[in-house]
């Protein structure tokens, strides 16, 4: 596989484009809008670019989006999960984040089951109590109630491990992980970041994690021990999140934000919030589809 340029992949911008995920089945590209309450749909195309196909307007601030086989997607929603049927019927579930907290749900994806962790964060500034929780069929399990800001997730590709990213903190943690039960060991740190803020995460078939470093315009690449291998520059210094896209996994989508810059800022970084992709020459590791639970049967 043949590295290839960073690429602006969007005509449109974002206020706070967050949450690349790749829906297998349907060969397309599913991301959110943060902000402004928007689960968008692409296409991405051969060269890179990714055309903008669907977008579907939520009541509230939307932190994630993932989708099951059947192509029902789990849409995190202020505090609450909600299920969006492709007929567009919608179908609420557990409330994970009280009303009237100042709080919402953020980052979250499947697991390698199939079941859905999802954490939270405060919405204006840090906290020392957000949580990372499990939703299965038993019910919501939580895994931590001490994060500042909870936010992006990854599996190592034999399932056994969960990162998970503290930004605040400007740590990821790793803690063992049974894929068939749901079970957890104790959370350890796995490395700390000394400038910028780690925000979105994905790994690849090399078990290497990839992270979105807000406030730098970088994606990190870091080996399975930790070490800094790689770095991606972006044109924009809010860089959110990242996920591995296409038929072949070989595409790196980058998701940015506009929405902390001034005027000047904007007139600076005019790509800001806008998606870029481009091939790293690695693969990604094939994200888990949602499974359909919603809430204990």
């Amino acid at each position: 596989m043949t590295e290839s340029a960073l690429r602006v992949a969007t005509v449109d911008a974002y206020v706070l484009a967050e949450g690349p995920f790749w829906d297998a089945p349907r060969e397309r590209l599913l991301w959110v809008d943060i902000e402004s309450g928007l689960v968008l749909a692409g296409h991405l195309a051969g060269d890179g670019t990714i055309q903008e196909i669907e977008r579907v307007a939520f009541d509230g601030k939307v932190g994630a989006v993932a989708v099951a086989a059947d192509g029902d997607w789990i849409v995190a929603v202020d505090g609450r999960l909600v299920r969006r049927r492709p007929t567009g019927e919608l179908e609420d579930g557990p409330v994970l984040v009280a009303p009237g907290t100042g709080r919402r749900l953020n980052d979250g994806k499947p697991d390698p089951a199939g079941r859905y962790v999802v954490g939270s964060l405060r919405m204006d500034g840090p906290s020392h109590a957000e949580t990372l929780a499990v939703v299965d069929e038993r019910g919501i399990r939580t895994l931590d109630d001490d994060l500042t800001l909870s936010n992006g997730l990854a599996w190592s590709v034999d399932g056994t491990v969960l990162y998970s990213i503290d930004t605040e903190r400007r740590t990821v943690f790793r803690r063992p992980w049974d894929a068939a039960t749901g079970a957890s060991g104790p959370r350890t740190t796995h490395l700390t970041l000394a400038d910028g803020y780690p925000d979105g995460m994905t790994i690849d078939a090399e078990d290497h994690l990839w992270i979105a470093v807000w406030g730098l315009g970088r994606v990190h690449r870091y080996s399975p021990a930790g070490a800094l291998v790689r770095v991606v520059d972006v044109p924009a210094p809010f860089t959110s999140s990242v996920g591995f896209a296409g038929p072949d996994l070989g595409t790196l989508v980058i998701t940015t934000s506009h929405r902390d810059h001034d005027a000047d800022g904007r007139a600076a970084y005019p790509d800001a919030g806008r998606l870029f992709t481009t091939r790293p020459g690695v693969r990604g590791a094939p994200q888990p589809l949602w499974s359909g639970v919603l809430a204990p049967r």
